[in-house]
């Protein structure tokens, strides 16, 4: 039978990782002579495994309290063997045909098998093993006491051995509610690992003594107003891989800057405080964004056109793309995209490929066609090398990469309904089908929630939190959903409610009340582990809500009462994470076309603790998928992570992500080797901060690390996480050139005011459906001079018929 492309490729790609195996048996002790002369653990302490030495063995074969598991359409043996490093016996896994799948040496699952462990503390986690393949991987599960026995984690992937080699990695922080662990050796190449001599051992470190004397900062962190204005309406936040922050205004909304061709970026270096603006060539107004694997920052579409007064058309999406390089500080143009995607999503893939949906197009109806920006070519590809379901998936749709590949729509969006069905769906590129994702609550008023892959990456869960509805513009709501998109068949189920602070109606602050919660919900993936979510409003641009709180993955609940930013940020705003662990928060961008241009910066709660650890070196800043890479630190850490640098608008920043470095800590504690996931659509390409945290949840100041170079010699390690949808595919749409969209899409009435003044198409409930009650409201916020477009007067503005509104 001829072989496909595909399976060529398949085939050259495991033909590489056999020669690379059997160069690496010849070499080992040459080419991993740091990396695996493996430190002794943190200290002396009991081995906490029953049968540590599989000498022990039951009738069928194999070692006492030991078992065979795994998954997939492959050929495989997990027998004892007499080849053994210490007494008479081993385990070998073997595995001789494989199409997909794993095979697993791992514990029992029973009570008097399984190690107990205690919550909140660590362990360290080694053996002795020789193999011929480098896709292995130490796998652990755990016990939780409500749910049962489930995935935990990857931890560290084995090299290719020859002879026996010690290897030893520290799990996480063992999660709330987890009794019991087990742990292996998963297999998922062609080829032989044995191993033997297993140990367990707490390695739990003392958290430091809590030294904080600044008072309520001590549990809520503090809010500060700098001293300078942003000299750009910032719609769009990039951290930048040399620290220094993008902000990138274009028009800013301003319909006379648009109309002058006066389009602003800016360079923010929070070290100097230093603002520099940048010449930029189009309006990037409400454009996408996503960091490339080397550093640069690919800014797709922009605003072609503000809307007509006469209502002829509304926002015009532009074709037009560039890379703004951190080095020149410059923008650099790309070849055009195939259509016009005015609110665009941008997803990063595992390849370093970008992925795109979504916004509207050059004549104001909605883009139905998906773009890609090949890594390869670096450009954007035509229209017939790109998969096309010809789905609208409206603007600033929400997109995160899944541990397969596949993408997440969380059904966080901006403005209107979400999508038809369940909004929420998994859309597999490769075999370019849409399955529903069911559970998210109140699908059609998510507009402009928060959605977050929550800490660390390889729990494969999703927060979506809070959101509205510009159009029908009720009170936005405290809804939280999550889902765990490592079941077999993914559903949301509802999360802790958002906690309340105080909302300004336009006669100040009040306590929050009833249902009341927010959209431009602002989330933030911090150092610790935990997700600050901070800003919003009540209603369609207006109403700023005064609240912040962290929510914590590990027991799915908010602690509220954060200090609050005291400047209000609603549309236009975002926060972001900087790489001194600090937050950074810029914009607001009410109805009335003002927009606000203080910067405010957020000191967490974890830097009022004391001293912080440091990252004294890093041996390379270089790092490849698959790989161990040695880092020093001035006093013991608990957990070292990368988190993926912000690029952020609207409330959307699908790719931020916090992926999980499992430690190999030598015996002076100092010494630590970060285990690097060996799959790349868990931490795409790129740079990312690098981040050292002690056990009282103080982070070090980041280091950049570059993850990516050449083709990592072990497969990556893919679950069969979702594979059991009940959902069956959405049928594909036929061609279609677009989709018709609503002219008040933006949840703006535009017979009144200028393009940038929003004045909503449905007022707040609270407000009467009479002239004075409706310019009432306009005045307590904030809008003046409105004129009325035309001769319609739909919402009876103006019944002096003067052409004023509320004249």
């Amino acid at each position: 039978m001829p072989l496909t492309a595909p399976r060529r490729t398949a085939l050259k790609k495991r033909a590489r990782r056999t020669r690379a195996a059997a160069a690496l048996l010849l070499a080992s002790s040459a080419s991993f002579g740091l990396l695996l002369s493996a430190p002794g653990p943190a200290e002396a302490g009991s081995n906490l495994l029953v049968n540590p030495g599989l000498e022990s063995v039951r009738p069928d074969g194999l070692p006492t309290c030991w078992q065979k598991s795994g998954w997939g359409d492959n050929d495989f043996t997990v027998t004892s063997t007499p080849d053994a490093h210490g007494g008479a016996k081993a385990m070998a896994v073997s595995i001789t045909r494989r199409v997909d799948g794993d095979r697993k040496a791992l514990m029992v699952e029973d009570t008097s098998c399984a190690p107990n462990v205690t919550p909140s503390h660590q362990y360290d986690l080694s053996l002795w093993y020789k193999s011929t393949t480098p896709d292995a991987s130490i796998t652990v599960f755990r016990h939780d006491v409500k749910d049962g026995w489930q995935y935990w984690t990857d931890l560290k992937t084995l090299p290719v051995a020859g002879a026996y080699t010690r290897t030893e990695v520290r799990t996480p922080v063992v999660p709330p509610g987890t009794d019991q662990i087990t742990w292996g050796v998963s297999v998922y190449g062609t080829g032989t690992v044995t191993t033997d001599d297993y140990a367990m051992e707490d390695a739990t470190q003392p958290a430091p003594g809590d030294v904080c004397t600044a008072g309520a900062a001590c549990t809520k962190g503090s809010w500060a107003v700098m001293p300078f204005k942003n000299p750009v309406r910032s719609m769009h936040s990039v951290v930048l891989h040399n620290g220094k922050v993008l902000l990138v205004a274009g028009s800013g909304n301003d319909p006379a800057m648009f109309k002058a061709g006066t389009f602003t970026s800016a360079v923010y270096d929070p070290k100097t405080g230093k603002m520099k603006t940048i010449p930029t060539p189009v309006d990037m107004f409400c454009g996408g964004h996503v960091q490339l694997s080397d550093g640069r920052v690919l800014i797709m579409s922009g605003n072609k056109d503000y809307p007509a007064a006469d209502g002829s058309h509304g926002y015009k999406g532009l074709k037009d793309s560039y890379l703004f390089d951190p080095a020149s500080e410059s923008y650099i143009k790309t070849n055009d995209m195939n259509d016009g995607h005015w609110y665009p999503s941008a997803t990063i893939l595992g390849n370093g490929d970008v992925i795109t949906f979504g916004g509207l197009r050059e004549d104001s109806t909605g883009s139905v066609t998906a773009e890609k920006f090949s890594q390869a070519q670096q450009k954007w590809l035509p229209l017939n090398e790109v998969n096309q379901t010809w789905s609208y998936w409206g603007l600033y749709p929400s997109m995160v990469l899944m541990q397969d590949g596949r993408l997440f729509y969380s059904g966080s969006h901006v403005f209107g309904n979400g999508t038809p069905g369940t909004g929420a769906s998994v859309y597999d590129y490769g075999a370019n089908t849409i399955k529903d994702v069911p559970g998210l609550q109140d699908k059609d008023n998510r507009d402009q929630s928060a959605s977050v892959l929550l800490p660390p990456a390889q729990d494969q869960r999703v927060l979506t939190m809070g959101g509205g509805n510009v159009n029908t513009n009720p009170e936005a709501n405290r809804r939280t959903d999550i889902i765990d998109l490592k079941k077999p068949d993914p559903r949301y189920t509802p999360g802790p409610l958002l906690p309340q602070g105080t909302v300004d109606q336009g006669q100040g602050p009040k306590p929050q009340t009833g249902a009341q919660g927010k959209m431009y919900v602002s989330a933030v993936l911090m150092p610790d582990g935990k997700v600050l979510e901070t800003g919003g409003g009540l209603h369609d641009r207006a109403d700023p809500v005064y609240e912040a709180s962290f929510f914590n993955p590990a027991t799915d609940t908010f602690q509220p009462g954060l200090a609050t930013d005291p400047i209000p940020r609603t549309y236009h705003s975002s926060a972001f994470l900087l790489p001194d662990g600090r937050v950074m928060a810029v914009g607001d961008n009410p109805g009335n076309g003002t927009f606000d241009d203080h910067v405010s910066i957020y000191t967490p709660p974890y830097l009022y603790k004391g001293a912080r650890p440091q990252i004294t070196s890093v041996a390379s800043d270089k790092w490849q998928y698959a790989s161990t890479q040695r880092i020093t630190v001035d006093r013991p850490i608990v957990k070292a992570e990368l988190i993926r640098p912000a690029a952020v608008t609207h409330s959307s920043d699908p790719n931020q992500r916090f992926v999980d470095l499992p430690l190999t800590v030598g015996s002076d504690g100092k010494t630590i080797d970060l285990n690097v996931t060996s799959n790349p659509n868990l931490a795409p390409p790129g740079w990312y901060m690098l981040y050292a945290v002690d056990a009282a949840g103080v982070p070090s100041v980041a280091s950049w690390v570059h993850l990516g170079g050449p083709e990592a010699m072990a497969a990556p390690m893919v679950h069969h996480f979702a594979g059991d949808m009940a959902q069956t595919a959405k049928k594909s749409q036929p061609k279609r050139a677009s989709a018709q969209v609503d002219a008040q899409i933006s949840g703006c009435d535009r017979h009144y005011g200028a393009a940038n003044v929003c004045v909503p198409t449905k007022f707040p409930k609270k407000v009467a459906a009479t002239p004075q009650a409706r310019c009432q409201w306009l005045k307590s916020h904030g809008y003046k001079n409105l004129k009325v477009n035309g001769k319609e007067d739909p919402l009876r503005l103006d019944p002096d018929r003067n052409g004023r509104a509320c004249g």
